[in-house]
């Protein structure tokens, strides 16, 4: 079955005068989606919308999966789910195979899917050697992939992952990279980031978003035929869009 994620005329406001998200409109069929854009450029939010952890504004437009409304669907929705939030917010006294089991237990996945699936994903993320080690000892690029890994749990079709390299140097970046360019093709994948090369070797499209706005979206090759200048590349078109390129 083909997935559909579709965002219609989605608004946020943060108080009466921070509007984040501005009549956000975009459909997400099976692939890997990347969305650029600088700091505050309402990133976040919008992935905090789709994965129910911030309601739009009243009237504020819909968000539908497979074409009803995820408001509706709650924990039919969430089930099919899998976020990886931008702060490292691990339990540092935790072992990666506690932490899992413990995410497992809030998916409401059964123990002993969970005791059979936690060793295969943590294989997957190349953390079969810690998962028994604290937290608190791990690398900023292992507590990622811990974290990538929480998201894999339960199979989910739909993968939001937000700003999975932020931090990391990069060696550490191309890792994650490469991990979430092996994510399943018969799932959504969602990757936010302000990091150019991040993604522009492994997304289906990409998403610019400046203000709260969907300024341009499309496949690379559509998209960098917009750059001004003879040198058509992602960066350039980030650089156009935003006046900087991040590396």
């Amino acid at each position: 079955m083909n997935d559909v994620l579709k965002l219609e005329k989605v608004n946020k406001h943060y108080g009466k005068k921070k509007h984040a998200l501005c009549d956000f409109s975009f459909e997400f069929t099976n692939g890997i989606y990347g969305l650029l854009g600088p700091n505050g450029a309402g990133k976040s939010t919008l992935m905090n919308v789709i994965t129910d952890n911030l309601l739009p504004d009243k009237d504020g437009g819909k968000i539908l999966w497979n074409g009803e409304e995820t408001r509706v669907l709650k924990e039919k929705f969430r089930s099919r789910l899998g976020f990886m939030p931008q702060q490292q917010n691990l339990y540092e006294s935790m072992t990666a195979h506690t932490f899992l089991n413990y995410i497992a237990a809030l998916k409401c996945i059964d123990k002993n899917t969970a005791k059979s699936e936690i060793p295969k994903i943590v294989e997957r993320v190349e953390l079969t050697d810690a998962i028994d080690k604290k937290m608190g000892g791990f690398s900023g690029g292992m507590k990622q992939r811990v974290l990538i890994a929480a998201a894999l749990l339960g199979d989910p079709d739909l993968i939001v992952l937000d700003e999975p390299t932020a931090g990391l140097d990069p060696k550490q970046r191309v890792i994650i990279r490469n991990m979430v360019s092996d994510l399943s093709k018969s799932k959504i994948v969602i990757i936010s980031t302000h990091i150019v090369s991040d993604i522009e070797n492994i997304a289906k499209e990409i998403l610019f978003i400046k203000e709260g706005y969907l300024i341009d979206s499309g496949t690379i090759p559509k998209l960098i035929e917009k750059v001004d200048g003879e040198e058509k590349t992602l960066e350039n078109l980030y650089m156009q869009y935003y006046g900087e390129i991040k590396k």
